[in-house]
């Protein structure tokens, strides 16, 4: 398999981003201008934040990226002293064969708060010899004065014709056929994260020559859409232990985790509000009761116990 999917067919150019064509074109005018100002990507995980750093870095920076660009993981180092030690030394170099030099920070919503005054600090000092990526899932937890001294660009989850199109490709390139059921289960269950949708689509495609709905299931361990479905329609026309049956079956047998027995319930409620199958007075209920439930499990309490519960609530 020649190592994981997701390295072998990561972008490495802009124009080769999958999904998030309105920030790819604002980027590419940085590249025709040679300058860029400091920049904070933000969104969920899996849809090109790094990839798209990768990428700028290396057209903006040619030949020479190596050689002024660094790259840290601030979950892994998110102290005070990266900034003051390892940044610091980096920034205070002239760049060599390359307007500026580029620091890219992955993760830096982990950084502790005192380390992100230091870094805002270092981001003011070598304005003309350096510019700074920073990456994360939550804006929220960047402190402003980073933030007001970034361009910001949120990326959003890949829709799911754009991930079937990328795996369609991948699978062709790996010499895999498949079924079209099969990557659509894969865009299910990834929820606009390409980098578990390619991830599931090469653990599938060790289950034999061909990629299938069955396939997919083995590797994924979640309940199949009907399935959930059947459930919540049992639990919403009074049919609990019908309903309580499919979950324990679920839980049990396919080793559904709580935390996705929740997410597959409420894309089974979303779904069913969007094609006006559900009044919206009753998912707003449903909403508050999925919530507690949610909270409740992610802080320890039994998945199944809660769970069972929420189908009572369903009723």
């Amino acid at each position: 398999m020649n190592g994981p999917w997701v390295e072998k067919y990561r972008p490495q150019k802009l124009e080769d981003i999958v999904g998030q064509d309105q920030i790819v074109k604002r980027l590419e005018k940085y590249v025709d201008e040679e300058s860029m100002p400091n920049l904070m990507f933000t969104g969920p995980a899996g849809v090109g934040k790094t990839t798209t750093a990768l990428a700028l870095v290396k057209l903006i920076l040619g030949e020479y990226w190596r050689q002024n660009f660094l790259e840290l993981n601030a979950s892994d180092a998110r102290g005070i002293e990266t900034v003051r030690k390892d940044i610091k030394n980096f920034c205070r170099l002239k760049p060599v064969g390359a307007p500026f030099r580029i620091v890219f920070l992955d993760e830096v919503d982990n950084m502790t708060k005192d380390a992100q005054h230091a870094l805002r600090r270092e981001m003011e000092m070598y304005t003309k010899t350096a510019t700074f990526i920073l990456s994360c899932n939550y804006s929220s937890k960047i402190i402003d004065p980073i933030q007001s001294r970034c361009a910001i660009f949120r990326f959003t989850p890949v829709k799911g014709k754009d991930i079937i199109k990328r795996l369609e490709f991948v699978a062709s390139k790996e010499g895999y056929d498949y079924d079209l059921d099969a990557l659509e289960s894969i865009v299910y269950f990834a929820e606009g994260d390409m980098r578990k949708a390619i991830n599931t689509l090469q653990s599938a495609s060790l289950e034999g020559e061909k990629i299938t709905v069955d396939s997919v299931y083995e590797v994924v361990s979640k309940a199949r859409p009907e399935d959930i479905n059947k459930m919540v329609t049992m639990a919403l026309t009074g049919d609990f232990m019908g309903s309580r049956t499919l979950l324990r079956e679920n839980m049990v047998l396919h080793g559904t985790s709580g935390e996705d027995m929740v997410t597959q319930i409420y894309q089974d409620i979303s779904k069913r509000v969007m094609e006006e199958k559900m009044e919206g007075e009753i998912y707003m209920d449903l909403m508050e009761y999925l919530a507690e439930t949610d909270f409740r499990i992610r802080e320890g309490a039994n998945p199944r116990i809660q769970l069972e519960a929420l189908l009572t609530k369903f009723l």
